[in-house]
């Protein structure tokens, strides 16, 4: 078998945090700690998937058509059946040749999609993969997982050779018994049963024998599951070791389901030794340890990941959620997401995509509705992956938008740095926008029509960790 080597890193983490003494003043219970990373209406697992494979990819300085497939871990696809994987690989500028799995039911599917990943490279069957791990927890209104049910993403590219680490053994346990789960149909996760019984009958047994198991190889830092905010703490006492690295990401973001024990060991990636991540969920607890011989492109940026995000409000999150929904008459779109112009146009909307002039080299946008240059009005041209960072030419924000928007709505003429002009919405309120302001592409649920989640680029102020790459240079199309 191969050695499976992991190339980089990247995270992303949603643009709210809610203070879970907040979620319990609303409901009359005692004001408990900690916060939650929450998903603005515009962001899900989708979103926030792309965030994190597009910092990976641009922390190993490749090309997304050279990848041979993206393996997804998720407790919430945004279609219940339907194209996530193949919008998610659309939206990260992979081959529409790329393989890979999305994988789901349970938080554990982040660790499936890790072993799945490493198992083709592995196997001689891909060279280089993705991974990701995203998940959006949505808690039962009113129980106490409410309070500590967070969202993130985490993404590892893994190669059959090259990167500064490699996974170096695994373990799994599996428990035919209930934890946290959702019914088929049912829009919350139902929050547990017993937490007592769950606590010393389900949890500590299967997730401290994988950790006993991982615990002989000499580990450095554990990321561990830690469903209440204080289990992760007890299962590192009973490992011998001191407060897991995973306690800094529960502490910021809550409890981010799938994503948590890749999300919660990233960080530790940055210095040599081994790295024991433990997930859990679904009557399944998996270890995987990572041997860390110098540090991974892309760990240092997880702490700036964590450090985003600004201060909400119970209502502002039960409004994200579309548990509070004003009353009123929703304007629906004019034209169904299964529509011709949906279809016809997905690739280049999901991908971001241009039509170089062959004559003049000026990049038309959208390409579908150009059949001649904008400025020269030839018809041959090259189809083009756009540019992710840009400047604002000219903007306006409206101040009066029908449901289901809502004012103030920014919306910006951008000129990218490789040439190309767009027309997009812009994330805030627009307040700090200005004329030659920076900005960078990031992909967004624009609506969620008769049942659809329709995505596309938004602009917003450029920061985060340095990219090299995709916001720098320019890539041939699939």
């Amino acid at each position: 078998m191969t050695p499976v080597r992991i190339l980089s890193a990247g995270a992303a983490t949603p643009a709210l945090r809610l203070a879970g003494a907040d979620v319990d003043a609303a409901w009359g219970r005692l004001a408990g700690r900690g916060r939650a990373a929450v998903c603005a209406p515009d962001e899900d697992v989708l979103t926030l998937a792309v965030e994190a494979a597009t910092r990976a990819l641009d922390a190993a300085g490749l090309d997304p058509v050279s990848i041979d497939g993206v393996w997804w871990g998720t407790s919430r696809p945004p279609f219940a059946e339907g194209p996530s994987h193949a919008v998610l690989a659309a939206a990260v500028g992979l081959s529409s040749r790329s393989g890979g799995a999305l994988l789901s039911g349970s938080t554990h599917a982040g660790m499936e999609a890790l072993l799945a990943a490493a198992d083709a490279v592995a196997a001689g069957s891909a060279q280089v993969t993705l991974v990701v791990a995203s998940d959006a927890m949505r808690p039962g209104l009113g129980t106490a997982f409410e309070s500590r049910a967070g969202a993130g993403a985490a993404a590892v590219v893994l190669a059959a050779e090259g990167g500064t680490a490699s996974l170096s053994a695994r373990v799994t346990r599996t428990r035919p018994l209930l934890d946290r789960y959702r019914a088929d149909g049912e829009a919350t996760t139902r929050d547990l049963y017993d937490p007592r019984l769950f606590r010393e009958e389900v949890f500590l047994p299967a997730v401290r024998e994988v950790g006993e198991q991982l615990a002989a190889l000499d580990v450095r830092e554990w990321s561990l599951p830690d469903p209440d905010g204080r289990l992760g703490a007890v299962l590192a006492r009973q490992l011998g070791g001191g407060a897991p690295v995973s306690a800094a990401v529960f502490a910021a973001l809550g409890d981010t389901g799938a994503a948590a024990a890749l999300l919660g060991g990233l960080g530790a990636l940055d210095a040599a030794g081994i790295v024991a991540l433990v997930g859990f969920g679904g009557g399944r607890a998996t270890g995987v340890a990572v041997t860390v011989d110098a540090p991974v492109a892309g760990a240092s940026t997880v702490a700036h990941a964590l450090a985003g995000g600004r201060a909400t409000t119970y209502p502002e999150v039960l409004r994200a959620r579309g548990e509070l929904v004003a009353s009123g008459e929703i304007v629906p779109m004019g034209v169904p997401p299964g529509s011709a112009s949906f279809v016809r146009g997905a690739e280049e909307m999901l991908g971001l995509l241009g039509a170089r002039c062959a004559d003049c080299g000026t990049i038309n946008t959208p390409p579908s509705i150009h059949p001649a240059c904008i400025a020269c009005g030839a018809t041959k041209f090259e189809v083009v992956s756009l540019a992710r960072r840009g400047v604002v030419h000219t903007f306006v924000v409206n101040q009066t938008m029908p449901a289901p928007f809502v004012a103030p709505l920014p919306i910006a003429v951008i000129d990218l740095v490789d040439g190309a002009r767009v027309m997009l919405q812009v994330i805030g309120d627009g307040d700090d926008l200005r004329i030659g302001s920076e900005v960078e592409l990031v992909l967004r649920r624009y609506a969620y029509e008769r049942g659809v989640p329709v995505y596309g680029f938004k602009a917003r102020a450029a920061g985060g960790p340095p990219a090299e790459g995709r916001g720098d240079r320019e890539r041939s199309a699939p």
